[in-house]
């Protein structure tokens, strides 16, 4: 397994999207060890000494005032990780958790935890052996961090709670005993290092940001096909246009539909004589709106960066000061206005793509088209319910794009009184991913069916290309036949960025 050295403070989206999609292993810069091993040895010192330290010799949230005797330490960690494993549902996916253990890496890294290198060097066994916690994916509100999430990790790191390892769920103990690792005993602070923190929902946050700009960059591919399908006007995509507006995602959407489209003899066609003077809306300002999106992911994308590499348990040793202090870092707030964010831009990229399959299909619309993109309608209904599909896949996308971030409420006797629900703002865009994969999915064949009715003329280049990779996977539509599978086959290609690919075209980077 390759394994990837991670600098905290200075790990950026590619490494952390090559954890996730390739399955790395991860090891800390030893550059961070001495920062460690110095924040450690304060924590040491703070749990034999008389002044009262939270959650070093003390209890937990509201029980903070309860002092705990130096011999107790190991049983009150050990506690805190067991009476928190408190999570339910289905167990999140493993490269999920195996991306949320390398961020917790990441942030232990940062040397303000106050643990031992041995835990470190866990997390790593873990990660390089491929021992994977099973960790349930609801449970945390995200403010003192993703309590019951994390403390599913830990559990596993303690001999206790279920990992997998070689395709097999076993009792944690047993799966590091087969990995040949052996569960920590954890000492002061560190059962709460590992639990404070938004590790779980920062990779969900970042699972979603990958998945929706692989999708983004799919739409301006079906965007760019659909256009031509219904002989389409590109004047909206002059550059001028969108330098005198001057949003940065708005220009470099435009610019990329022009390079898929350059060459298209279907648009040459109709340069004359067209009796239309504007297409509608989801043609006509399809950079304004995909561009948009662009610029609101890469948004999120900066906060989501800095969280990755941020020190976000509780309390926090500052070495250089000489002191431990107690903070509020584990609060989700900022992710879940990223998470918010990234929802937004889904269910506006999903919702415009909706359009212009509608557009396609509607004989009125698309200007010459057989209603439903069938040679034969009447007798068969070609995309007819493929376009209801993507309507009710828009539909849930809308609803599941309102705000989460606003939806408080207090825990812990209400010593945590403000939440930031941010966990379930970034687990929800999985989802949505999906439902726009989808979408996009039927827009591909869609729009793929709809050039090929305009034979002999012919598209660009780059879009025959795509169309050639389609026609490997999914048969061009002739009599109605059974269409689930084909819709699962095209959202397949958009899932794994296929339809980019085949364009060979240079697309907008999510981090340069």
């Amino acid at each position: 397994m390759t394994t990837l050295t991670l600098t905290p403070g200075a790990t950026n989206l590619a490494d952390l999207e090559m954890i996730w999609r390739d399955g790395l292993a991860v090891r800390l810069d030893p550059a961070c060890h001495d920062g460690i091993r110095a924040a450690q040895a304060q924590i040491a010192d703070a749990a034999n000494g008389t002044d009262a330290v939270y959650g070093v010799n003390t209890g937990f949230g509201k029980l903070a005032s309860v002092k705990i005797d130096p011999s107790d330490t190991a049983t009150l960690q050990r506690n805190l990780i067991l009476s928190h494993c408190c999570g339910v549902g289905e167990a999140i996916p493993e490269p999920h958790a195996r991306l949320m253990m390398a961020l917790k890496l990441l942030s232990l890294g940062r040397g303000a935890s106050g643990v031992r290198m041995e835990l470190v060097e866990l997390l790593e066994g873990m990660l390089a052996q491929g021992v994977t916690p099973v960790i349930p994916v609801q449970g945390s509100v995200g403010a003192s961090g993703d309590l019951a999430p994390l403390a599913h990790m830990a559990a596993a790191m303690i001999g206790h709670g279920e990992a997998t390892f070689k395709g097999k769920v076993l009792p944690g103990a047993e799966a590091l005993r087969r990995a040949g690792l052996t569960p920590i005993v954890l000492g002061a602070k560190e059962g709460l290092a590992l639990i404070n923190g938004t590790q779980f929902t920062t990779a969900y946050a970042l699972i979603g940001l990958f998945g929706a700009w692989r999708a983004m960059c799919s739409a301006l591919v079906t965007s760019a096909m659909s256009t031509d399908a219904i002989m389409g006007s590109t004047a909206p995509l002059q550059p001028e246009i969108h330098s005198l507006r001057g949003h940065s995602g708005q220009i470099e959407a435009a610019a990329t539909m022009r390079a898929l489209l350059d060459g298209s003899v279907i648009r040459e066609s109709h340069r004359e004589g067209d009796t239309r003077v504007q297409d509608p809306y989801c043609i006509r300002c399809q950079p304004q709106v995909t561009g948009a999106a662009m610029d609101m992911l890469r948004m999120a994308a900066r906060t989501l960066e800095i969280e990755a590499n941020a020190a976000t348990d509780n309390p926090l040793v500052l070495s250089e000061a000489g002191v431990i202090v107690s903070g509020g870092n584990f609060h989700a707030e900022p992710v879940g206005f990223a998470a918010d964010m990234i929802a937004l831009a889904i269910a506006e990229i999903g919702a415009i793509a909706q359009r212009r399959i509608a557009l396609i299909v509607d004989p009125v619309l698309s200007h010459d088209l057989p209603p439903f993109l069938t040679p034969n309608p009447g007798l068969n209904s070609g995309y007819m319910i493929a376009e209801v599909t993507t309507a009710a896949l828009m539909s849930e996308n809308k609803h599941l794009a309102n705000p989460c971030v606003t939806d408080s409420t207090p825990t812990s006797a209400n010593q945590e009184d403000h939440v930031s629900m941010a966990a379930h703002g970034a687990v929800r865009l999985s989802r949505m991913v999906a439902n726009l994969e989808r979408i996009l999915g039927v827009e591909l064949l869609c729009a793929a069916q709809g050039v090929e009715f305009r034979a002999p003329l012919e598209t660009s280049a780059p879009l025959a290309s795509v169309i050639a990779a389609v026609r490997e996977q999914v048969e061009t539509l002739g009599d109605d036949r059974y269409l689930a599978p084909d819709l699962e086959k095209a959202a397949a290609l958009i899932a794994s960025n296929a339809i980019v690919a085949a364009t060979n075209t240079h697309m907008p980077e999510l981090h340069p």
